[in-house]
């Protein structure tokens, strides 16, 4: 029989899982490398400041930066080896045994002796100078991870919740001779990462720290009847925490996919899906609302046609800038329904073809101009309305 840790699904856990969801759901972690390195730079300094290290955020900055710090050279150490390990997210597979050793071996190289495989001693969970847990034996560690490894690779369980689960399972066995706090903490961000990528620009550990006592009693009361519940509603509540007080661009879903749809109007389901971190069925709800309320407008067929910002909608995003008024008729144009080409000149988008939009008695037409080129290069307008020729 496969093992199951022991765990009960509570109202306080449900409620999160949903509040944490709905929170994801009107994120979007903008590509904003300024924000993601900040974010990084919390990450690391929250992680190893539970294990008690000194340096503060400007000097986990400073190391980052590859600037000289007045510190301990083991904690300097740490700090260079946790920017590593979380470089590596991206290239780790949460189910792999394998993986999780090489990023022990990223985390605690020129630290301890035994990097990237299972200890051979004792240990435990120590608070301070208070052991909160006494680790099963160094000969049974083997086999529990592989356990816990394969209920992580089977588990119906939604990310949110194994993530947790995994996390607490992991600190339970203890499996290395030091740094199972930082990589129990990583291998929680990796879980969650592969559901919601946004979770790897998330200073989780950072909330963790500002908890630290609260972080140790809900590992120690963990256990027995109740299994690793309280642990479990401690840290969603602590990733709840993260997403209300983090400094990331706030735009709901919609929001995105309008976005992506004023950059490329043939973007096809399957590719907003992955733009906004959805699933390809929560991309269409979202397109069937904002075609109802009048947003958006489908053109042409389900294969080659394309999407249409409405009028009202392309001007309060203000992706182009107004230029003269030429025409008094709706028309339907690639970027959107207007009753009059009045409203733009230049995209802001740098570096795409530029449309000037423009008529004559007889013909709507659209002049593209290249970046550097001389001359604009014509072609006809295919959809319009009320008389407008096409």
């Amino acid at each position: 029989m496969s093992y199951k840790p022991p765990y009960t699904i509570t109202p306080k856990i449900t409620n999160l899982v949903a509040q944490i969801s709905e929170a994801i759901g009107s994120y979007y972690a903008h590509e904003n490398l300024r924000l993601h390195r900040v974010n990084r730079i919390k990450t690391i300094h929250g992680t190893l400041a539970i294990e008690g290290n000194t340096l503060s955020t400007e000097q986990v900055t400073a190391v980052l930066e590859g600037k000289p710090v007045v510190a301990p050279i083991n904690e300097v150490q740490e700090v260079r080896n946790a920017l590593k390990a979380y470089e590596l997210l991206d290239t780790l597979d949460p189910c792999k045994v394998d993986d999780l050793l090489k990023a022990h071996a990223t985390m605690e190289a020129g630290l301890i002796d035994e990097i990237g495989c299972f200890r051979k001693g004792g240990a435990g969970v120590v608070s301070g100078k208070t052991v909160i847990h006494y680790a099963p034996d160094a000969e049974r560690v083997p086999f529990l991870v592989n356990d816990l490894f394969e209920w992580l690779r089977t588990t119906d369980e939604h990310p949110l919740i194994a993530s947790c689960v995994f996390h607490y399972e992991f600190e339970f066995i203890h499996p290395f001779a030091d740094g199972n706090g930082r990589t129990g903490r990583l291998w929680q961000t990796l879980i969650l990462s592969r559901w919601r990528p946004i979770f790897k620009n998330l200073p989780i550990e950072n909330i963790v720290y500002k908890y630290q006592k609260e972080y140790y009693k809900a590992i120690a009361v963990s256990g027995g009847k109740a299994g690793c519940t309280p642990f479990v509603e401690f840290i969603l509540g602590v990733i709840a925490e993260t997403l209300t007080t983090q400094e990331i661009t706030r735009k709901t879903t919609q929001e995105i996919i309008l976005e992506a749809i004023a950059r490329n109007p043939s973007i096809t389901r399957a590719e907003l899906a992955e733009v906004v971190g959805i699933s390809p069925d929560g991309v269409k709800y979202h397109l069937q609302k904002l075609a109802k309320s009048g947003r958006l407008k489908r053109v042409g067929s389900t294969r080659r046609g394309e999407w249409v910002i409405g009028r009202q909608e392309f001007r309060k995003r203000n992706f182009y800038r107004p230029f003269s008024k030429v025409c008094h008729r709706p028309v339907f144009t690639r970027y959107g329904l207007y009753d009059s080409l009045s409203q733009f000149d230049e995209p802001l988008f740098v570096g795409a073809h530029i449309p000037v939009l423009e008529i004559d008695s007889d013909h709507l037409c659209r002049h593209f101009f290249a970046v550097g080129d001389a001359e604009p290069h014509n072609q006809i307008v295919h959809k319009t309305i009320d008389g407008a020729h096409g």
